[in-house]
């Protein structure tokens, strides 16, 4: 008998059963300001940064809007970089000629925030002591501050603003369809501040200044990679108690809350990106996402869904047996997927080239595949056509892509080698093209001055190990069940 499990699931259970509803461990929504994720030392480093780029001349940014519903509050990514402050419509400059940086918020509202949203940043001397900022005046105090910038070189970013569950080409390419649809026609937020800047500051020079801060991500500071590995250690968790309650019967979206369970309960604010919970032949494709398919014995599940933590994100994914067993095939299959994908994994280096790292990594591969039994030719060429892939990619410039503020972070590659500070993703996929089946794994990669770490090395991936944590009780075994 697992005296561990058996605890853990008597525990859950006696948990929901002393509450009116199940699950109810679930924390309240978490709204974090800057200053409870960063020191402002933090933010003070990056725009000191951000002066050593812009010369004399003047960054000027806005923050977001208040949400259109009854949703909480989360700021865009590029304003929350530079300074941390999470209140709606902020505006704030960093002049290049007086190092001074200066925030415009909206002015107390007694019921809006003491009576409904709780306390607000408001201005004066309190809030920039708080943010770690020069001062912070009256959003209408603006105006004049924007004309006195006429003649100027004024920073701005011009990419569309990214908030929760999206990279930035996803509201990039909707700011783009919108404008170009004949019955919509809109500019986006930021082609309009930026109209709107240029009117008020005559002769000003606008430039672009999401290149600069960019490259700036592109390096996580270890503060972030801190924020980064715990948001990974909850996305394992929640990957780990989807295994435990898979069974076949269950919907992909049952498998969906398993995991939101641990997102909430770890204090995230949502989802990364919608959960890819994919069960036999949806396993094909790789952003499958409907979630309504039933889990069949003798499915494999593919599972890819992570957590907005604290603004930063992760981006894990783990492959199981519908059934808690995986049959002779699925052995095979996934057998020969692993040992090609740890090839890959284990080639990762700091200061080389992506393309150094396919080439020592096709050496290892070419030795598993001579070594490997296979007994199913379509898990042969399957295999084969891994390998190939590979072969012909010596020349890659990534990996996978970049995590951090995104789940598909920005920066690209700001330097031909990996260098320490350099968070992505490896996924590659292999597919039995006739059957619609597919094996995608995912790991969270840090480039360190020693090499790599694998940040999501705990979350099984080997048959036995798998096996014996889906033999464990799942949620479902213990939650109260609700009667219908």
């Amino acid at each position: 008998m697992r005296v561990r499990p058996l605890l853990r699931c008597v525990l859950i259970a006696l948990t929901c059963a002393l509450c009116p509803l199940p699950f109810a461990l679930v924390k309240a929504q978490p709204v974090f300001r800057g200053s409870e994720i960063f020191p402002p030392e933090e933010f003070a480093a990056r725009r000191a940064k951000v002066l050593a780029q812009i010369g004399d001349g003047v960054v000027v940014m806005q923050g977001t809007t208040e949400r259109a519903g009854e949703e909480p509050f989360r700021q865009n990514n590029q304003f929350f970089y530079v300074f941390g402050v999470a209140e709606p419509r902020a505006i704030a400059v960093i002049d290049g000629v007086s190092k001074k940086t200066t925030v415009f918020l909206q002015p107390a509202n007694e019921r809006r925030d003491s009576r409904m949203y709780g306390p607000a940043l408001a201005p004066g001397v309190p809030a920039a002591t708080a943010i770690g900022v020069d001062a912070v005046l009256a959003r209408d105090e603006f105006t004049a501050v924007a004309r006195a910038l006429a003649g100027r070189t004024i920073f701005t970013p011009f990419r569309a603003e990214v908030l929760g569950s999206e990279s930035s080409g996803d509201p990039t390419n909707l700011a783009r369809n919108n404008k170009q649809d004949p019955w919509d026609g809109r500019a986006s937020r930021e082609e309009a501040f930026r109209e709107k800047l240029q009117a008020a500051a005559p002769g000003a020079t606008l430039k672009d200044l999401d290149p600069v801060l960019d490259a700036m991500r592109a390096v996580k500071s270890p503060r972030e990679i801190a924020v980064i590995r715990e948001a990974t250690r909850i996305t394992g968790l929640g990957i780990m108690e989807a295994m435990r309650d898979a069974r076949p019967g269950m919907a992909e979206y049952e498998l969906q809350a398993d995991a939101e369970f641990i997102f909430k309960k770890y204090g995230a604010f949502g989802a990364s990106y919608f959960a890819l919970v994919a069960t036999g032949t949806n396993t094909f494709y790789s952003h499958y996402h409907r979630n309504t398919s039933i889990l069949a014995d003798g499915d494999l599940v593919q599972f890819d869904y992570a957590p907005d933590y604290k603004y930063y994100q992760s981006d894990v994914t783990r492959v199981f047996p519908a059934n808690g067993k995986f049959s002779v095939r699925q052995r095979e299959f996934y057998s020969i997927y692993l040992s090609l994908y740890q090839a890959l994994l284990t080639s990762i280096d700091v200061h080389v080239t992506p393309g150094d790292v396919v080439k020592k990594a096709v050496v290892k591969m070419d030795a598993i595949m001579a070594a490997f039994r296979f007994t199913d030719p379509k898990i042969k060429a399957a295999a084969v056509r891994f390998v190939e892939g590979y072969r012909t990619r010596t020349a890659a410039r990534s990996l996978g892509h970049n995590v951090g503020l995104e789940v598909h972070d920005v920066g690209g590659l700001q330097a031909p080698t990996l260098e320490p500070g350099r968070v992505f993703t490896i996924e590659p996929a292999m597919q039995i093209d006739d059957e619609r089946l597919g094996i995608r794994l995912e790991d969270m990669i840090l480039i360190t001055e020693r090499g790599y770490e694998n940040l999501s090395a705990f979350v099984p991936v080997d048959i036995a190990a798998i096996e014996k944590l889906m033999a464990e009780p799942g949620l479902s075994d213990a939650a109260v069940k609700i009667k219908r």
